[in-house]
């Protein structure tokens, strides 16, 4: 993968997803639709917050790595300060909102509500970034694959609170999936309309992961969570996977994607997480599955083919 040659790549050729992008995409669903599992089963023993800090602070000492690795500098003069720092407070609210929701709502709930966030990239793209307007059909896609995901909110909603917990404390934690989602779309939207669509992928990751560091670092300690924290071998291996798989290698092609194919067009290839998140709660949590979210997949899978048909002339608009 040679990031160098992705920055270089200027946003006006910026192109559909081929299938090598469909293929990486749909890998990179996987892996983040395990996310939510490996978080929920690991904040018994780390702290939400410790957790998700842990988390950033590793994958940023391997982004340093890499790019000394691949001579990328990271800490040039180029503009792309302010923006940096704005992408990361973002994504540490995106993280905030996951991980602590996980603890009120299931991994699988969680995976449906985060992933709401193609719809609010791709108005946000549309407004603001010049080359990432969509065509009619390509809406219509989005609207088919939004109501999928509505459906799948009210068979969330519809179901009893796991024991022990209260129905508000699950529509909380649903509303912080939801919230996730706008957080995620946010960094995106300006990972894409600022100077970080400029700069190398690794830098435009390393800014997030460095800042989320300190945000939730901080908010660890001051909640007291390092010390009631206790490290299992689950713990350890799900933490692994967080950094190492999740927050290192499958967001430094995320954004190595988005500086070569159309960010709306990646983005609502998200939906297939949502499959993965369920499907994995279920294998390895033992959470419940309704004939009601098949339908709703089936809305998801129908949106993102009517997205990236092939355009027609009489579309084009």
């Amino acid at each position: 993968m040679n990031t160098a040659a992705a920055i270089a790549t200027p946003a006006s050729v910026r192109r559909a997803p081929d299938s090598f992008a469909i293929a990486l995409m749909v890998l990179l669903c996987a892996i983040w639709g395990l996310q939510q599992v490996a978080i929920k089963s690991t904040n018994g023993a780390l702290g939400p917050m410790f957790q998700a800090g842990l988390r950033s602070t590793i994958a940023a000492v391997l982004v340093y790595g890499w790019a000394r690795l691949r001579g990328t500098p990271l800490f040039l003069r180029d503009g792309t300060f302010g923006a940096g720092l704005l992408a990361g407070v973002l994504f540490a609210g995106e993280f905030i909102c996951i991980f602590a929701g996980l603890t009120l709502t299931s991994a699988s709930r969680m995976a449906v509500f985060l992933y709401t966030a193609p719809c609010f990239t791709a108005l946000g793209l549309h407004a603001f970034v010049a080359g990432e307007r969509m065509r009619r059909m390509q809406w219509y896609g989005v609207a088919v694959a939004f109501a999928g995901i509505a459906l799948a909110f009210a068979d969330g909603f519809a179901r009893a609170p796991a024991p022990g917990a209260s129905a508000l404390a699950g529509v909380l934690g649903d509303a912080l999936g939801v919230l996730g989602g706008v957080m995620w779309a946010a960094t995106t939207v300006v990972v894409r309309a600022t100077s970080l669509s400029q700069a190398s992928a690794s830098k435009t990751l390393f800014y997030q992961l460095v800042v989320s560091a300190v945000i939730l670092l901080v908010l660890a300690f001051a909640l007291g969570e390092p010390q009631r924290a206790h490290l299992t071998p689950l713990a350890m291996v799900s933490l692994g996977y967080q950094a190492i798989a999740v927050a290192f290698v499958s967001y430094l092609t995320w954004f190595w994607l988005l500086t070569r194919y159309m960010a709306s067009r990646l983005s609502v290839f998200s939906f297939l997480t949502p499959l993965f998140g369920v499907g994995f709660g279920v294998a390895l949590l033992g959470e419940s599955f309704s004939s009601r979210f098949v339908l709703a997949s089936t809305l998801v899978l129908a949106g993102i083919v009517l997205v990236n048909a092939p355009a027609r002339r009489a579309d084009a608009k």
